[in-house]
């Protein structure tokens, strides 16, 4: 049988390698007592002043560039939504002005059809109206457009 000191392969022993410097083995030591000592409680900064404080890392002339930047694209889509607006209501009321005349003329019509249809009910009986055509009336002379009958 082996003893402890076949197996062993000495390496837990040696201080300077890269194994003893894992974050494991410094967060059971050294670290692990700084990691209690940060609380998100003492943060008094906000995200504006986050945010002011990176502005610093950038020189004058981004910082001015994008704050142009974001003024004109906020006029920009100001300008695109008051456009919008107002081709929309261009539209809208141009169709209204324009088929609403179509359509009472079309509804009138309708109405005017059914009006005589009614009459007709009523003077030629109720058969009348449902077989009636304007081209009822007209029928066609002997000879044109029909054979004679053989016999």
């Amino acid at each position: 049988m082996a003893t402890i000191e076949e197996i062993d392969s000495g390496l837990g022993s040696l201080r300077g390698d890269s194994k003893s410097a894992s974050p494991e083995l410094l967060l059971g030591t050294r670290w692990a007592h700084e990691a209690d000592d940060f609380d998100d409680d003492d943060l008094d900064e906000t995200l504006s002043e986050r945010l002011f404080g990176l502005t610093e890392m950038f020189p004058e002339s981004v910082r001015s560039g994008s704050v142009k930047l974001a003024a004109l694209s906020a006029k920009a889509v100001k300008n695109i939504y008051g456009f919008s607006r107002s081709a929309v209501w261009v539209v809208i009321s141009s169709s209204l002005i324009l088929f609403a005349p179509v359509v009472f003329e079309i509804e009138r019509a309708k109405v005017v059809e059914s009006q005589r249809q009614h009459q007709r009910q009523v003077l030629l009986g109720p058969g009348a109206a449902v077989g009636a055509s304007p081209m009822q009336g007209m029928s066609m002379p002997m000879g044109m457009g029909v054979p004679p009958p053989t016999q």
